[in-house]
C-alpha cells in the first residue's frame, strides 16, 4: 500500500475558537455539493473551500499521491485558521483519513464515506445495498468496508457511474440524455425480482447528488437514496455540538470562501451550479499548494 509520505506537522491554529470557519476540500467541483448541504443544514457557520482543480481527478492518482495532495490541501486549509476539516472528496476520504487524522491532531477531521455508509445503515430495513460511485471508488470499496463494519452481514454492491460525471459538468442533469445513461447503468436492477433489490442506494460521488431525481425517476419509489453529502452536513453538526465547537453567531449568515489551484473561470462556471448559489470568478482566490 505504500507509506504516508514524509512531511512536517502543519501548524495548527491555537485558537480553534467556534467562530472559526469549517474547512472543505475537494479534488474539484463535486465537492461544492457537500459544501451546500453543509450551508443549508449549518447557515450560520463561515466556510472555507479548497478546489485542488489543478490536479484534479485524485481517482487517477496513486495513494502516495492522493496522501501528499490531501496533506497539501488540509495545511492550506488549516494555515488560515479553521476549527474542523472536511474532506469532501471520496477517493482522499477512502485513502488519507487516518494519516490526516494524525497529522492534524487536534483538528477535527471528517470525509464522506463514514456518514454515507451510517445513513445507508440506518435506512435499510434489509441492509441490501447499492452504491453509486465513480469507478476509482468502486475500486477502492470503502463503503463496503463501512457498511460491514456496522452491518457485517449486509449485501452490499458497488456500481461504477462515472458517465454521470461528465453529464453533472455539463448541465445535463434532466432530460432524455441523462435519463438514457440512467437506464443504461440501473436496469438490470430494476429488472430483478423485489427481493433481490437494494433497499438503500447510495450517492457515493459528489457529483451524482445533481441527478438524483433522474436516479429516482429509474429506480422507483422504493429504495432510501442516501445522499452522502447531507449526511455528511448532520454529521459536521454533531460534531460541532460534542465538541463545542458551534459558532456563537446564530443570527447572521456565515461568511464563504473559495480557493482553488487552477482555472478560476472555470470554476465558477461549474460551481455555481453545485453549489446552488451564484459567484463570480472574482469571488475565486487562485492559490499554489
Amino acid at each position: 500500500m505504500g507509506t504516508t509520505p514524509t512531511s512536517t506537522r502543519a501548524p495548527i491554529s491555537p485558537e480553534r475558537g467556534p467562530d472559526l470557519p469549517i474547512g472543505v476540500f475537494d479534488s474539484g467541483v463535486g465537492g461544492l455539493t457537500v459544501l451546500r448541504a453543509i450551508r443549508a443544514a449549518l447557515p450560520n457557520e463561515s466556510t472555507i473551500y479548497l478546489g485542488d482543480t489543478a490536479r484534479v481527478p485524485y481517482g487517477t492518482k496513486s495513494r502516495e499521491s492522493v496522501l501528499r495532495y490531501s496533506l497539501q490541501a488540509s495545511r492550506q486549509l488549516v494555515e488560515r485558521g479553521i476549527k474542523l476539516l472536511v474532506v469532501a472528496c471520496n477517493t482522499a476520504s477512502a485513502l488519507s483519513l487516518p494519516e490526516l487524522r494524525a497529522e492534524l491532531a487536534p483538528l477535527p477531521v471528517l470525509g464522506v464515506v463514514e456518514p454515507g455508509a451510517e445513513a445507508a445503515v440506518a435506512a435499510s430495513a434489509a441492509q441490501r445495498h447499492l452504491v453509486l460511485a465513480t469507478e476509482a471508488t468502486v475500486a477502492q470499496r470503502a463503503y463496503t468496508r463501512s457498511i460491514r463494519a456496522l452491518a457485517p452481514r449486509a449485501e452490499v454492491e458497488e456500481l461504477a457511474c462515472s458517465l454521470f460525471v461528465a453529464l453533472a459538468e455539463e448541465g445535463w442533469t434532466h432530460g432524455e440524455v441523462v435519463a438514457a445513461a440512467a437506464r443504461a447503468y440501473l436496469g438490470a436492477v430494476v429488472a430483478r425480482p423485489e427481493r433481490e433489490r437494494p433497499d438503500s442506494v447510495i450517492l457515493g460521488c459528489t457529483h451524482f447528488p445533481l441527478l438524483a431525481d433522474v436516479i429516482r425517476a429509474e429506480l422507483g419509489p422504493r429504495p432510501s437514496i442516501v445522499d452522502s453529502a447531507t449526511a455528511t452536513a448532520r454529521a459536521v453538526g454533531v460534531l460541532l455540538d460534542r465538541d463545542a465547537l458551534a459558532t456563537s453567531a446564530r443570527s447572521a449568515p456565515g461568511d464563504l470562501r473559495l480557493l482553488v489551484t487552477d482555472g478560476g473561470a472555470r470554476f465558477a462556471r461549474l460551481g455555481s451550479r453545485f453549489l446552488g448559489e451564484t459567484f463570480q470568478v472574482s469571488d475565486v482566490e487562485v492559490v499554489d499548494l
